[in-house]
């Protein structure tokens, strides 16, 4: 399973002394997008200038514990088939010395020519 190491951010800490919420996706995007460029070898930004357009549709999210300062984490990715053939779930979750933080799954889509798909190089990474 694809992992990045990432420290919390003092800026993302909220009144109550935790991180906001809303911080977690952005740790989830940035080890996302570098797992389909390490991972993958698939460069988002390149494949937008040859007209591909890799987008998230929806995701769902479950907080297990809050984030603090000072706290060290891991986040996942690992690359699932969905249901839709021109779907993936990418599944992910935030560690801290091992325990779940937080998990989710992120349903997304390439738009190719205005029309979802699956690109060939993911295709082949899920038969496998």
């Amino acid at each position: 399973m694809f992992a990045k190491h990432y420290s919390v951010d003092e800026k993302h800490i909220d009144f109550q002394g935790v991180v906001d919420g809303l911080y977690y996706p952005f740790y989830m995007e940035w080890a996302r997008h570098a797992y389909m460029r390490e991972g993958l070898g698939i460069d988002i930004e390149e494949e937008f200038t040859s007209g591909r357009l890799y987008m998230v549709l929806e995701y769902t999210l479950r907080f297990r514990k809050s984030l603090q300062k000072g706290d060290e984490m891991e986040v996942t990715c690992q690359l699932v088939k969905n249901e839709k053939r021109n779907r993936v779930n990418f599944e992910q979750q935030i560690l801290v010395d091992g325990k779940v933080y937080a998990e989710a799954t992120f349903v997304a889509t390439c738009l190719e020519n205005g029309r979802p798909c699956v690109p060939a190089a993911i295709a082949d990474y899920l038969a496998d």
